[in-house]
């Protein structure tokens, strides 16, 4: 879908929009598995 929206003629900023789109797709995983990991580590260590 990404590929068919870029191929009909769209402008530098739409492709823009969309790289930044899958960027925000990809990092929001990590950030969720960081915390939940935090927050495991925190009740595994706590003194």
């Amino acid at each position: 879908m990404c590929r068919a929206v870029l191929e009909t003629g769209a402008d530098a900023e739409t492709a823009k929009s969309l790289n930044d789109g899958i960027v925000y797709l990809m990092v929001v995983p990590y950030i969720l598995v960081g915390v939940v990991g935090y927050a495991v580590y925190r009740q595994f260590y706590k003194k």
